[in-house]
């Protein structure tokens, strides 16, 4: 098998299909393009959304708390609490345990989210550290239930840009082998991308006016629009322009021969807006710091997914595969 999440086609045909519901208090079952878990607690509903990191290795700490608290932002409730499961090889030293963990601290500072425990381990099953988290949020059920209706037209936004985490990776990676191609102040600027990962922020500042969001992960750009459009049962029309790819993100991609918009993006946020409410979350987003940018819209025929490329072809967006980021890292 390919290196990577499986596909939506292997997940519905391996995992969902051998899940069954069985408890009243679960409110919503595993599903492409839905991030979190919703547990009925009466007034409240608690959002839990797990996540590996293994992909990387510089700043593992900081990218495990963010993807997983990516997905709790998406709900437009506020992450609140980890777990934390780190896997890690005979090789490791308590010096990169403890600055992992530091890193770790940091991140959860900055989003005032508490560490609750966890599962620490050295094993030769892995070869690397691997680092899973858990997170959980909490919300009104009120907030759970007033879920819109995705229509045709609706506004797809992206925050940030286009595949900042694989970036800020292989940057961090591939150093010393892109110093052939890039100047240090470029591949500085790579590495920094890392501190674009987070998108707790947006997704908080989203919760009232969105229709419902999803971070950009495995798969890039594309495949979220993909889990998206196939989660509300809808097209998309996608302009390529309106991605904002960074210079360095482009010249990273064109060395390896790989497609940035297939390349996982954690720090984008996908945000799904009417086209009334649309100037005022873009004005609103834009007016905290956040770059955002109309993308595309949905259209009626779930089979009718397209992008508009830079020379304004039409072309067929398709179910995502194995990330880019595996033919380079």
């Amino acid at each position: 098998m390919k290196i990577g999440k499986l596909t939506a086609s292997q997940l519905k045909e391996v995992i969902f299909n051998n899940i069954k519901k069985k408890r009243k208090e679960f409110l919503n079952s595993p599903g492409i393009g839905d991030d979190c878990a919703a547990i009925d607690l009466g007034e409240k509903v608690c959002y839990i959304s797990s996540d590996p990191i293994t992909g990387a290795v510089s700043e593992i700490g900081k990218l495990a708390v963010n993807i997983t608290c990516n997905d709790i932002a998406t709900t437009g409730v506020e992450p609140m609490g980890i777990m934390v499961t780190i896997l890690a090889p005979p090789s490791t030293s308590i010096e990169d345990l403890q600055n992992i963990m530091i890193d770790m601290e940091s991140e959860c500072a900055k989003l005032n989210i508490d560490i609750l425990g966890g599962h620490t381990e050295i094993t030769d099953a892995v070869n690397k550290i691997i680092i899973s988290v858990t997170g959980l949020g909490f919300g009104t059920k009120e907030h759970y239930e007033d879920k819109k209706e995705i229509l045709e037209g609706d506004i797809i936004l992206l925050t940030k840009g286009t595949g900042i985490e694989g970036t800020a990776i292989i940057a961090h990676e591939k150093e010393k082998e892109l110093k052939t191609i890039l100047s240090q102040s470029e591949i500085d600027y790579g590495k920094s991308m890392m501190d674009l990962t987070s998108v707790v922020k947006e997704g908080l500042l989203s919760s009232q006016l969105s229709k419902g969001m999803h971070d950009v992960t495995e798969g890039g750009i594309l495949g979220a629009i993909w889990e998206v459009a196939e989660l509300s049962k809808l097209g998309v029309t996608i302009y390529h322009d309106q991605l904002n790819i960074s210079d360095v993100t482009n010249k990273i991609c064109d060395y390896y021969k790989i497609d940035p918009l297939k390349l996982i993006s954690s720090g984008s946020m996908l945000i799904i807006v009417s086209s009334k409410n649309k100037d005022i979350l873009l004005n609103k987003l834009i007016s905290h710091d956040i770059p955002t940018f109309e993308i595309g819209y949905f259209t009626k025929n779930i089979n009718e997914k397209y992008i508009y490329d830079s020379n304004d072809q039409k072309l067929n967006i398709s179910e995502p595969e194995s990330d880019e980021l595996y033919k380079v890292v």
